[in-house]
């Protein structure tokens, strides 16, 4: 502290660059200390153009539950990674630069605007990642976890996140596909409400590489969304000449005893 005086009045200033006072804290709380931001990985976020309204209110809602992503214009079909029909939506998840990736056929989209669930958590929030025992029974469903680990899992002490966990992320695999659902942890018991949103993950390839490289891994169960339709229209058109013959020899034998209960029934004529 340091005392000055004027001619006409009797003052006290207080130089506060030679001796700061320190700050006033009204609880006995430690202080935290600021922890160091580690894990600066972000995940990149984008679609390709012509993607349908679920679909691109999909990839907002994953923005939305994904802190740590890193959004980006939407990419020109000239240079998207295969050429696919509108109505069909793949995920691709990469490891950048040197892969591996994963390319996924999405089934069974349901946004959290569809499903107006009671669950609800803080938009920031971290999340715990629950994955079913099934992933450790095979090599590539161990590479699957890894990668949901890596992309899902959101940076410790990131600084657009929160520092708790409020919802978890459940990955199951059923029927040779891996089924995304969101939880709201209601309380220390293990209470859960769904939060949204919903879809099933169905794996196509497992490349070597980043978006590309030698396949490691291909589902022999996958069959295209094309040659799925496709096959639908071939039995709908066997079912329908096979009407249409049933018809063609119904009105050839009108009219004509087409079949005879015994051998024994034209003896009395």
């Amino acid at each position: 502290m340091r005392k000055t005086h004027k001619r006409k009045h009797n003052e006290i200033e207080i130089d506060t660059k030679s001796s700061p006072l320190p700050a006033v804290r009204h609880s006995d709380e430690p202080l935290q200390k600021k922890t160091k931001w580690i894990n600066k990985q972000r995940v990149l976020v984008f679609a390709s153009r012509g993607i349908n309204h679920r679909d691109r209110h999909l990839m907002e809602d994953l923005k939305k539950l994904m802190p740590h992503h890193k959004p980006e214009a939407k990419m020109e079909r000239s240079k998207t990674l295969s050429e696919e029909k509108k109505k069909d939506l793949y995920m691709w998840l990469s490891n950048v630069p040197n892969g591996p990736s994963v390319k996924f056929f999405v089934e069974n989209v349901h946004t959290m605007a569809e499903l107006k669930l009671t669950g609800n958590c803080l938009r920031g929030s971290r999340p715990l990642l629950s994955f079913d025992p099934v992933f450790e029974e095979k090599p590539h469903y161990s590479l699957l976890k890894e990668i949901f680990k890596q992309i899902f899992g959101v940076p410790k002490h990131h600084p657009k996140s929160q520092p708790f966990f409020d919802h978890v992320f459940t990955f199951t695999i059923l029927d040779n596909r891996v089924w995304f659902r969101n939880f709201q942890i209601l309380s220390e018991d293990g209470a859960l409400a769904e939060v949204g949103p919903r879809f099933v993950l169905n794996p196509v390839k497992i490349f070597s590489g980043s978006f590309g490289g030698v396949a490691l891994w291909e589902n022999p169960n996958y069959i295209s969304p094309a040659k799925y339709r496709q096959q639908i229209k071939h039995n709908a058109k066997d079912r329908y000449v096979n009407r249409i013959t049933q018809k063609t020899h119904a009105k050839a034998t009108k009219g004509q005893d087409s079949y005879k209960l015994t051998p024994l029934d034209d003896m009395f004529k």
